[in-house]
């Protein structure tokens, strides 16, 4: 698999590690440095006011796709599509949000475009102090090939710290960072078997391998590890939750109590919430115990993260512009 990667924009250098291997739809070049959006508040004279602790604003989503919290601010970070590519291309950006659900940075990373590429970003995770972001280039125009860049970016600063292409894969859906930083992420693919459904492994170093490829996968979408760094995948075209090893090698397979699953989070005890985008269910399960709801009818409910300050799920709603919250 040719795999291309970037690090801080020194593309030369990236070919080179590589062997040459070509960078797809590079940010735009520019003259303004990079930056970071404000908190919300008003900028006049020359002086920036942050809004008072007294106001709450709620919105600054836009298509989210997944969401990832950052228990040292102590922010929910939000990621959002925005405009597809073929409408408005590069304008993904990720919202900051209070764990309350109001707004604390309405465009953190995407503030501005400087130097800054993120197109239509779907699943994320964040590991020694870097955001991680499914990615893709492409698909700007009808017939235009669509391939996937996994992004990093400093958790920080906002600024971006480096990107690999996977140019046999068009998109990843969701992704988990392991302790070593290898990333496993899913290829939903299509029902037509045109786009193979995949897991994937993708080293620090930026090379790709498939960890597993066809049935059990069934349009995999969700992806955590769990504490013994196996690798769970929840699928949306079925009921099985699939346990592999790092290595690829099936464990076992469990049941949801609905299909068309998204969202997976595994908790320290081995108790797992996941939800489904399709039949707008949550539910929990237990170790060594069925899958229960412990919610129901919420819309497109998506790949969710865990407030762990708060002990409550955040659960992006796709094209509802918004985020559900729930209380465990």
């Amino acid at each position: 698999m040719r795999v291309s990667t970037t690090t801080r924009g020194v593309i030369a250098l990236a070919a080179a590690a590589f062997g040459g291997a070509a960078i797809a739809q590079q940010a735009p070049a520019t003259e303004e440095p990079f930056q970071a959006g404000q908190p919300l508040g008003v900028l006049a004279d020359g002086a920036f006011t942050p809004m008072s602790p007294n106001v709450k604003v709620y919105g600054a989503i836009v298509s989210a796709e997944s969401c990832v919290y950052d228990p040292e601010r102590r922010l929910i970070m939000v990621i959002n599509r925005g405009a597809a590519q073929r409408e408005a291309p590069n304008d993904g950006f990720v919202s900051l949000l209070h764990p309350d659900g109001s707004v604390h940075t309405a465009k953190w990373i995407g503030a501005t475009r400087a130097g800054l590429m993120l197109n239509q970003p779907f699943g994320s995770d964040i590991h020694d102090g870097t955001l991680y972001l499914a990615d893709s280039d492409g698909d700007t125009i009808e017939g235009a090939p669509r391939v996937a860049v996994l992004r990093m970016f400093d958790l920080a600063s906002g600024a971006s710290t480096g990107a690999v292409t996977i140019e046999d894969s068009p998109w990843f859906n969701d992704i988990a960072v392991a302790n070593d930083g290898t990333i496993y992420a899913t290829q939903t693919g299509t029902v037509d078997g045109q786009v193979p459904m995949r897991l994937y492994r993708v080293t620090p170093e930026g090379a790709a391998t498939v960890l597993a490829e066809g049935p059990p996968l069934a349009s995999p979408n969700g992806v955590a590890l769990d504490g013994d760094s196996n690798v769970v995948v929840v699928n949306m075209g079925t009921r099985d939750i699939l346990t592999f090893e790092p290595s690829g090698a099936l464990l076992k397979v469990e049941q949801a109590a609905q299909a068309g699953n998204d969202g997976l989070v595994i908790m320290p005890d081995g108790t797992r919430y996941i939800s489904s985008v399709r039949e707008g269910g949550l539910q929990r399960m237990r170790p060594g115990a069925a899958a229960e709801l412990i919610a129901t009818g919420i819309p497109s409910a998506a790949s969710m993260c865990f407030d762990s300050d708060t002990n409550q799920l955040v659960i992006p709603l796709n094209q509802n512009n918004a985020v559900a919250i729930v209380k465990l």
